[in-house]
């Protein structure tokens, strides 16, 4: 008889704010290049797995089970580092990507929708052309 795997540690449990599914935003990039290759989901378990075992592990919201990026595909990705953003709700999963990281065969998942014609910003040539800064405890650049 096998053990079954340790769970998620508690102190890491805790820190996770998850959607009404019991899910965190994973953001994927290339580790070395930074690229943005995907964005997936995680639940405590995938979490674990993907801490684990040295390859990413998802959960799938449209089939409702996990699955391991490459499995199907061939399409690995090879755990180099994971991160917890600053409120608990998103990770941020470097991975060594090999092949494609979408399902339509790209290296990314963003080359397909495009641009979207955002209006580009320039920063302040000088310190006197900063917007104003909020004042302190004010709140209401903060995510939700």
């Amino acid at each position: 008889m096998t053990a079954s795997p340790a769970p998620l540690p508690a102190e890491l449990a805790a820190r996770l704010k998850r959607d009404a599914n019991g899910l965190v935003a994973a953001v994927v990039q290339q580790y070395d290049t930074r690229e943005v290759l995907m964005v997936g989901w995680m639940n405590d378990e995938a979490l674990r797995r993907t801490l684990t075992e040295g390859r990413v592990t998802y959960w799938s919201r449209s089939r409702q089970e996990f699955w391991r990026k490459g499995d199907t595909s061939g399409h690995y990705q090879y755990v180099k580092a994971v991160s917890l953003d600053c409120d608990g709700d998103a990770l941020l999963v470097e991975v060594d990507q090999v092949g494609a990281a979408c399902h339509t065969g790209t290296r990314t998942c963003f080359e397909a929708g495009g641009d979207l014609g955002a209006a580009v910003g320039e920063r302040p040539s000088c310190r006197t052309d900063l917007p104003e800064r909020p004042l302190a405890g004010n709140h209401e650049e903060r995510r939700g």
